[in-house]
């Protein structure tokens, strides 16, 4: 997810094509192009084309385990903190102003995903024992739950609940659902067996399609705008169109390095914008702490059984998406992508995910996944050392140490953000699309994916259609995203007929 890279999604997109040297020149490095043709070719053997990437390692000036001179390892990890900030402070972001949490919360929220975000880094990229790659995988808070955490977060508010009771609960169903990627990891080859191109193009889509009310209400103004009766203004709405435009003009550009800023360069601009035009405000500043102090189970801790399945089922999905991550940095940085390293890296991998979500848990941020940014940076610099990821780790646990960092984030005005989003969540469709493009849509296929987008779709607009089923059933399925891909995915294992 290069600059348009916090679109975590789309590196799902490009795992379902063969990819020829040609067709990759002429792929954004907002989008990433791995190495896996399907999941399947992931389990057993070398894909036929992932000679496209494994070329790209050849064009390495430091490999994986090399150690660059200080001053250029600084220099790339903070081209590799530019391409991941924006995607690890939208969803802590997005949450804050939904639950309309105090200032302090978000700020707070923000601070503890940086934070989270840079230790998981750490761990990913150092391997300690079986826990990490050792590739140089960057993580960040994933967009998969963002929707699934609002259901339930809106859930426990409307029975009554706090907003930080609400927070959690969110925390301790993340946490116990954390466990599955870390029991899931040994197994991992085996686990597309269960979770196909079919059922990861349903959710995929399903992703990008529900939070497009997120985005689009975001451009109007947020809910704040919507309660002092700006909403929609012509004020909202330009500064708005304005970043759209900035995104849209940086990554149509044939120049690599602006197309992998877009969505940071966008969002700069409308900021700055916004600042002249008195839309921040500054004085907010001046009260913020000077040091934000971790704080183990903040929000205190929650659980809510029924919305356990759901969370443990978007974990899978999430693991076989860093499946296809971990193949490409390999590929890149010239590693293997079969046979025992290769593996082994995998399992590591995945492990680190949910060790990474587990603690963001219990320090209050959301869940943590590998992101695919670092293998433009990669492609873009030549430098595949892993001992940068340390660099950017710590970097990222700075960022977080400093509340004004998360101040600055939290003052973006609402209208700002939703220019982003609403490019950022569409393209998170549209790499769901072209994953069930690369699936043999005969009836059965068909079938399945209308009736799990109608599922999903028809949950998130009328909610109200589930509100009279038993609370354990209502729980389970009160997000668009889990309803319709738990639908697929027994649909798929139950019709009769070839798994796609």
């Amino acid at each position: 997810m290069g600059g348009c890279a916090e679109i975590f999604n789309q590196r799902l997109a490009y795992s379902q094509h063969p990819i020829t040297p040609s067709a990759r020149d002429s792929i954004p490095l907002c989008y990433d192009f791995r190495a896996v043709n399907d999941h399947t070719h992931a389990r057993t053997h070398t894909h036929p084309h992932a000679a496209s990437l494994t070329n790209s390692s050849q064009d390495l000036i430091y490999g994986l385990d090399e150690r660059p001179p200080l001053p250029l390892m600084i220099f790339v990890a903070l081209q590799h903190v530019l391409a991941v900030f924006v995607g690890i402070v939208t969803p802590p972001l997005i949450i804050s102003r939904t639950l309309g949490l105090p200032l302090a919360d978000g700020i707070f929220l923000v601070s503890m995903a940086l934070m989270v975000s840079g230790l998981g880094t750490i761990l990913q990229t150092r391997r300690i024992g079986p826990l990490g790659s050792g590739l140089l995988s960057i993580q960040g808070t994933s967009f998969v739950f963002l929707g699934p955490i609002l259901s339930l977060a809106g859930s426990v508010t409307a029975a009554g609940g706090s907003q930080h009771e609400a927070l959690g609960v969110v925390f301790g169903v993340c946490a116990a659902a954390s466990l599955v990627p870390i029991l899931l990891s040994p197994f991992i080859q085996y686990a597309s067996r269960i979770i196909t191109p079919l059922v990861t193009g349903i959710v995929v889509t399903l992703i990008g399609l529900t939070l497009v009310e997120v985005g689009i209400t975001s451009v109007g103004g947020g809910f704040e705008a919507k309660h002092d009766g700006s909403f929609g203004s012509a004020a909202n709405l330009g500064l708005a169109l304005l970043v759209v435009a900035i995104i849209v003009f940086a990554n149509s550009s044939k120049r690599k390095g602006l197309r992998m800023m877009s969505v940071v360069l966008g969002l700069a601009a409308g900021y700055v914008f916004a600042l002249f035009a008195g839309r921040v405000a500054v004085a907010d500043f001046q009260g913020l702490p000077w040091i934000a102090v971790p704080t183990p189970f903040r929000y205190g801790w929650g659980f809510r059984a029924t919305a356990l399945i759901p969370f443990a089922f978007l974990y899978v999905i999430t693991a076989i998406e860093s499946i296809g991550d971990l193949t490409a940095t390999s590929a890149l940085t010239g590693q293997p992508i079969s046979g025992p390293t290769y593996f082994r890296r995998l399992r590591g991998g995945v492990m680190a995910d949910g060790v990474s979500s587990l603690l963001a848990a219990v320090f209050n941020s959301f869940p943590s996944t590998t992101f695919a940014q670092n293998n433009g940076i990669i492609q873009l610099t030549g430098v595949g050392s892993r001992h940068i990821g340390t660099i950017v780790g710590v970097l990222l646990m700075v960022l977080g140490l400093f509340p004004v960092v998360g101040g600055i984030v939290q003052a973006m005005p609402a209208a700002v953000l939703g220019g982003a989003t609403l490019i950022m969540f569409g393209m998170v469709a549209v790499a769901g699309i072209k994953i069930l493009a690369g699936v043999t849509m005969d009836r059965r296929a068909s079938s399945i994916t209308a009736l799990s987008l109608g599922v999903g779709l028809g949950v998130t607009f009328v909610p109200e259609v589930i509100g009279a089923l038993p609370p354990l059933v209502r729980d389970m399925f009160s997000s668009g995203i889990a309803a319709g891909g738990m639908c697929a995915l027994l649909l798929n294992s139950i019709l009769p007929g070839s798994r796609a």
